[in-house]
């Protein structure tokens, strides 16, 4: 019980009756029922406590003292107890409303309507729902799969308030729109003779020819040009150190030809690992036995192979168990960073134009203007006889740039050098900067001194050399800088990355 008037006949109003009234709120009063837990009580039921009889019997109250008539501290008529004016302005202040407490469910935001009321139960507010629920409330999960947002054959599982593809290899992403399937480095030469170890080799031709794990890369030319095993090696493998955890979501083998004679592996397993040390065979879903791959049939043509699902490991090893003649073996791996934002973004395919690509000079061999060396010649694996940029000056204050005409992830680079009419030239290290507006440039910094980051470049002019930027850079342009090279300032290159 909350306060008492008792109201005595006679006196100041007329046509009363002795009666005496109790006011008691709705709530429960807990603890020892001092005053601020009254306040808290009466208070914290909201709206409810602006219509109360307490508040009612205040009102007639203080009527009586603006009228001039005698209040309670002036006459007997009434008597209130003197606690009770403390808790009135604090209920006065308290919040109340229709979106206290919230109404809203699964974290919908309460909007309170303004202007007269209609009538209608909710009428005083209106609930604002987050992406993947409806109704009046928010109360109701949206099944999102009705709209199919999975792409390339995704398989649509709707959750609490979203959903999720299940994508088959080689796609990924949340709608199942990227497809992971880049070349990983072995016929390009990214992934490193030290990188690659094979469990035997074999020598030919009086021990001569060393038949090496180096030398299995696709396409590899040359009298010996795959990995072979050795003939008394009866479990032989060979495998990829990335140096990373990658997706790895394909291969492509190939055989080769010694001494005339065709040899290749028929059919392969494969197996996985993170340290190095321990391998998982790899199994395909459903199933509890290892997968066996079909190979190739001949020694020069190739034969590409899925993994579904994709393998996510740094180590893949590749375990021949038919072979002709002997296990020999080229390949190329295929998949993506395990963000899956490494794709090539148009320098080999010229998905950027000529007019994209731009530099602070160009060189002309002997003068020539046909042996202009122009940065939109600058694409990874470029042929011809000017197939590259190359600088008109040797000095660090030479740049080329690429304008991607919208804001794009640009996570790694892959650069080469060439020849100039048998000239190996390539740039041995060199910076990054980036831009929005191709005006204010940043250069990309190393984390650990925040000094310019300087990226090793080629050791020749051939071979790939990818480089990784992490974090990634989320930009409109971007610029090389070189910063060493060999004879002269001379590039080729791939841009990787994806959609902003």
């Amino acid at each position: 019980m909350l306060g008492q008037w008792t109201k005595h006949h006679g006196g100041g109003i007329s046509g009363q009756r002795n009666v005496a009234v109790q006011v008691v709120d709705a709530c429960t009063i807990k603890g020892n029922g001092d005053a601020s837990e009254r306040v808290s009580v009466l208070c914290g039921s909201g709206d409810r406590a602006a219509a109360s009889p307490i508040m009612d019997a205040t009102r007639r109250t203080d009527r009586m003292e603006g009228s001039g008539a005698k209040t309670p501290a002036e006459s007997s008529l009434y008597s209130k107890p003197s606690e009770f004016a403390s808790l009135i302005p604090a209920c006065m202040n308290s919040s109340t409303g229709p979106c206290n407490p919230n109404p809203c469910h699964n974290n919908g935001e309460c909007e309170e309507m303004s202007g007269p009321r209609r009538g209608d139960v909710f009428s005083e507010y209106i609930c604002r729902c987050q992406d993947g629920y409806t109704g009046v409330h928010c109360q109701n999960n949206v099944n999102e799969c009705l709209t199919q947002p999975c792409k390339n054959g995704g398989m649509c599982q709707d959750l609490d308030g979203e959903y999720s593809c299940k994508c088959p290899s080689p796609f990924m992403g949340k709608q199942c729109q990227m497809r992971c399937v880049s070349s990983l480095g072995m016929e390009g030469g990214v992934i490193s003779e030290s990188q690659i170890t094979a469990s035997s080799v074999h020598y030919g031709f009086l021990g001569l020819q060393r038949w090496g794990p180096d030398l299995a890369r696709l396409n590899n030319k040359g009298i010996v040009n795959a990995w072979t095993s050795a003939t008394h090696d009866k479990s032989p493998w060979i495998q990829v150190d990335f140096q990373r955890k990658m997706r790895i979501t394909g291969i492509i083998t190939q055989g080769a030809s010694r001494i005339g004679t065709a040899e290749f592996i028929k059919n392969f397993k494969v197996a996985s690992s993170f340290d190095g040390k321990t391998f998982t065979m790899y199994r395909a879903e459903g199933q509890n036995k290892d997968t066996v791959f079909i190979a190739n049939v001949d020694n020069d043509g190739s034969k590409t192979n899925l993994f579904d699902p994709p393998i996510i490991a740094q180590y893949i090893r590749i375990i021949p168990t038919v072979c002709r003649k002997a296990c020999t073996l080229r390949m190329e791996l295929i998949g993506c960073e395990l963000n899956g934002c490494s794709d090539p973004l148009g320098m080999k395919s010229r998905l950027i134009t000529d007019t994209q690509i731009t530099g602070s000079s160009a060189y002309r061999t002997w003068g020539i203007d046909a042996f202009t060396w122009l940065p939109h010649l600058a694409r990874l694996d470029m042929q011809g006889k000017t197939n590259a940029w190359t600088a008109l000056h040797n000095n660090r204050t030479e740049w080329i740039q690429v304008d991607f005409e919208t804001s794009k992830q640009i996570t790694g680079i892959i650069t080469q050098g060439a020849k100039d009419f048998g000239t190996v030239q390539f740039v041995s290290a060199f910076k990054v900067a980036y831009s929005n507006d191709g005006e204010s440039w940043s250069i990309i910094k190393d984390t650990s001194n925040m000094e310019d980051k300087i990226y090793q470049g080629n050791v020749d002019n051939n071979t790939h050399k990818k480089n990784l930027f992490d974090p990634p850079i989320i930009a409109r342009f971007v610029r090389i800088i070189p910063w060493t090279w060999h004879n002269k300032i001379t590039l080729r290159m791939e841009l990787l990355g994806c959609d902003e």
